[in-house]
């Protein structure tokens, strides 16, 4: 410090009677971060990464709070100011919580604390999310607008066979059999941001367990995957070298071979409801509208567990039990009459 050669002093974070290092809060999220990089998914990281870095660290950092010094009040009045100040919902805070709780329990795992403050707070109560959904015909006019466009193949996959974003993207041709009639699930494509950069993440896994699976392949859908295979032939000797080869076993493509990104779905649906005046859903909420159709004629909550992939589509189905095939072509034929003609 003399030959000013630093700023601060390293001992004026020691302790001269404990000989304990002085930790900041902040600094600790950050190094917590760090460590549990590699032991989560990257669309995990990416979630906790954004929470932190953008939310949690910028509200702590002016108290200069150490580790130990954090109290549950300190962190009950962090909640309260995302909800009245932020105006976030008690859902989104929840997410905040989980956050700051995991980290500060590893905290208390390798004794850097005597307790897990997050552990002795009130967690706001939320209130159930209710999505918007699309009736039958409210389906028919969708249907009827996206008829022919890029946007047209995840609206039928996400209303008609209730996948998820991610799967439709990550759908590839070999998970059509065109000979035995099924289309299985079975990869997904994901985008997150990670410190501004946006990363595409593939799977060859689905979300869940469950959530693989093999649905029956209809005629109306057999016919535009057809087409689509045959407008992707016609593209490659259209194009030349100019066609992108990196991408040739998905089946969400563009004229030049591109990967269709995630983004572009949930940005050109909600362009195409508006421009045709349709009703505001959000594009995961054409999944609830399959899930309403089949409720509505006469599929039960196991089937239509199966069909979406849920987990646990009923909080009582605790036992998850597989369907013989036969009953995921009657889900099928079920609401085989709204599809596109």
């Amino acid at each position: 410090m003399e030959l000013e050669l630093i700023r601060d002093n390293p001992a004026d974070q020691v302790n001269p009677i404990t000989g304990e290092v002085r930790i900041l809060f902040t600094d600790f999220l950050l190094e917590w971060l760090e460590m549990t990089k590699h032991n989560v998914e990257m669309t995990t990281y990416a979630s906790y990464a954004m929470c932190i870095k953008s939310c949690i660290i910028p509200y702590f950092k002016e108290f200069r709070l150490t580790l130990k010094e954090v109290t549950p009040k300190h962190i009950q009045d962090y909640y309260q100011y995302e909800l009245n100040e932020k105006g976030l919902s008690a859902c989104t805070v929840i997410h905040r919580h989980a956050n700051i709780r995991k980290a500060l329990q590893y905290a208390f795992k390798v004794g850097l604390i005597a307790f897990n403050p997050a552990d002795r707070i009130e967690r706001p109560k939320t209130t159930k999310f209710v999505g918007s959904i699309y009736d039958a015909n409210e389906l028919e006019a969708l249907f009827a607008v996206v008829k022919n466009k890029p946007i047209e193949l995840a609206v039928i996959l996400g209303a008609f066979y209730g996948l998820r974003r991610s799967e439709i993207v990550g759908l590839k041709w070999d998970a059509i059999d065109f000979k035995r009639k099924t289309l299985t699930i079975k990869h997904t494509v994901t985008e997150v941001r990670v410190d501004g950069k946006a990363i595409i993440v593939e799977k060859d896994r689905t979300k869940t367990k469950s959530s693989h699976r093999t649905l029956p392949l209809v005629e109306p859908f057999e016919k535009l995957l057809r087409r689509l295979k045959a407008e992707q032939e016609r593209n490659q000797k259209v194009s030349g070298k100019a066609y992108c080869r990196e991408y040739l076993g998905y089946i969400y493509v563009n004229e030049l071979g591109e990967r269709v990104k995630p983004g572009y779905i949930t940005q050109n649906f909600a362009l195409t409801l508006k421009n045709h005046g349709l009703k505001k859903i959000r594009f995961h909420d054409t999944r609830h509208s399959c899930a309403s159709l089949l409720y509505a004629n006469g599929v039960s909550l196991k089937e239509i567990q199966e069909w979406l992939g849920h987990s646990d589509i009923s909080t009582t189905s605790n036992i998850y039990t597989h369907l013989d095939f036969s009953s995921k072509v009657a889900s099928a034929n079920a609401i085989i009459g709204v599809y596109p003609s």
